[in-house]
């Protein structure tokens, strides 16, 4: 265990995290993505919520200041509705540790795969919210 860091973000997640480079993107995906099929590079976090995992990443994770949508999410099918709630959880840890981040994309379903194909990692969470997965596209670290 290390000081400083969640104990939520395993070894593996952490080494991604830090080999990721600016303008690289993680999925925190839903328990019901199809990680495996769109990403060879597929990392497990079962059991936990992607809140408490974006509330572990972001105090480690620049988000890219220069793109518009650092923040993407899958928006709703035709037929199907968006529970606002799922979304207002996310907030709650962004607004604490990246509180200029710019407001939540959403993108069509087979936008997202293709993304997800190109995402750097998917990480599979034991989130079971609808429409519940994240791309979060990394920023530069700025130096202190």
């Amino acid at each position: 265990m290390l000081k400083g860091i969640s104990p939520l973000i395993s070894p593996e997640l952490l080494a991604v995290l830090c080999r990721m480079g600016h303008g690289d993107e993680i999925i925190l995906a839903d328990a019901h993505f199809p990680g495996d099929s769109y990403n060879p590079n597929v990392l497990r976090a079962d059991g936990l919520g992607i809140p408490a995992l974006l509330d572990g990443i972001l105090p480690l994770f620049e988000l890219d200041a220069y793109a518009d949508d650092p923040l993407v999410m899958m928006a709703a099918v035709d037929g199907d509705t968006l529970d606002p709630a799922v979304e207002a959880s996310y907030l709650v840890p962004i607004q604490i540790h990246a509180p200029q981040a710019p407001a939540i994309s959403r993108i069509d379903r087979f936008d997202f795969y293709d993304r997800a194909m190109a995402a750097f990692a998917v990480v599979m969470t034991g989130e079971t919210a609808k429409y519940g997965n994240i791309i979060l596209k990394k920023g530069v670290t700025p130096v202190d």
